[in-house]
């Protein structure tokens, strides 16, 4: 698929706020892509990463391949999300560490003006639609309350991290790092990282491809099959993030156990942590992150409803 230097430009820059958005513990790069309306296309453009593919490549030529795996459009959004983790990821981790109430009530506000209109996907509310909201506002909700695994020291499980973690990342309302850290690896792997432990990267990172490369393949043929159930899932999984995002924690944000500590009422929280929840700062912040979804709904021609 061709497109112009405009288009481009916008895939690189939605992959920019994909990778802003996977900086922050607890969000999800999978919800902006939703919300900018890429994510059907992300989802088969690495599905279509195959063998069949590479022996396009060997029959027809690198660009049949190029054509075949949306090249372009992975290679501009990848872009994006890099140039993002590299460029602002520090400037979102120091809001997180300085304005954590403020930070993630900015992206509640996106998630919840992101579900209004993604639920608009779904032509008709029917029961089994509405059972899948439910099903998706449910499973998110599970793994937001759950506590940390012990993870065994073993390469198996290392694998296994990989594979759901990454699955995970590309469902919106899930963030990987949350996953890694419910499943007890996330400092592990940050230590691997820095360590280049290559034992280690090497397990995980295939864990990580086989998950993302299988799973592709699993939400294309759901798309394909149940469309409507399907996004009236990922609308539940969207409202439910908000769990995860809650900005009263009683952990604080420089803390490994900030995503998956106890979540506080703003009242509760400034008893319990002597600090100002910043309730009207907090709104204020909710209510911009709304307008920038609903100005993008506007720009993008959408009709607001």
């Amino acid at each position: 698929m061709t497109e112009s230097g405009k288009q481009r430009l916008l895939t690189f820059l939605k992959g920019m706020a994909m990778g802003m958005a996977d900086a922050v513990p607890g969000v999800s790069g999978g919800t902006i892509a939703v919300m900018t309306h890429i994510y059907e296309r992300l989802v088969a453009a690495i599905r279509s990463v195959t063998p069949a593919a590479f022996l396009l490549w060997r029959s027809d030529g690198f660009v049949a391949f190029w054509q075949r795996i949306d090249g372009a459009f992975l290679l501009t959004l990848g872009a994006g999300i890099l140039s993002a983790l590299i460029l602002m990821a520090n400037i979102v981790l120091y809001l997180l560490a300085e304005h954590a109430i403020l930070l993630l009530s900015f992206f509640i506000g996106l998630v919840l003006a992101s579900a209004w209109f993604l639920r608009l996907q779904v032509r008709r509310w029917g029961a089994v639609c509405l059972l899948a909201l439910l099903g998706g506002i449910l499973v998110t909700a599970l793994i937001a309350m759950a506590n940390p695994l012990v993870a065994p020291d073993a390469y198996w499980y290392l694998f296994f991290c990989g594979v759901v973690a990454i699955s995970a990342m590309i469902l919106p309302g899930l963030s990987g790092a949350f996953i890694l850290l419910l499943l007890g690896v996330y400092e592990n792997v940050l230590e691997a990282l820095r360590g280049a432990q290559l034992d280690v990267i090497i397990v995980f990172a295939t864990g990580c491809a086989i998950g993302l490369l299988g799973f592709a393949h699993f939400l294309t043929w759901l798309f394909h099959r149940f469309r409507e159930q399907t996004y009236a899932f990922l609308t539940g999984m969207l409202l439910a993030s908000v769990i995860v995002l809650w900005p009263w924690k009683a952990a604080t944000p420089e803390s490994t156990e900030f995503v998956s500590s106890g979540r506080l009422w703003p009242g509760d929280f400034a008893a319990q942590t002597g600090l100002d929840p910043q309730l009207l700062p907090a709104a204020l912040c909710l209510f911009a992150g709304l307008g920038v979804v609903f100005v993008f709904e506007k720009l993008a021609g959408r009709e607001i409803r």
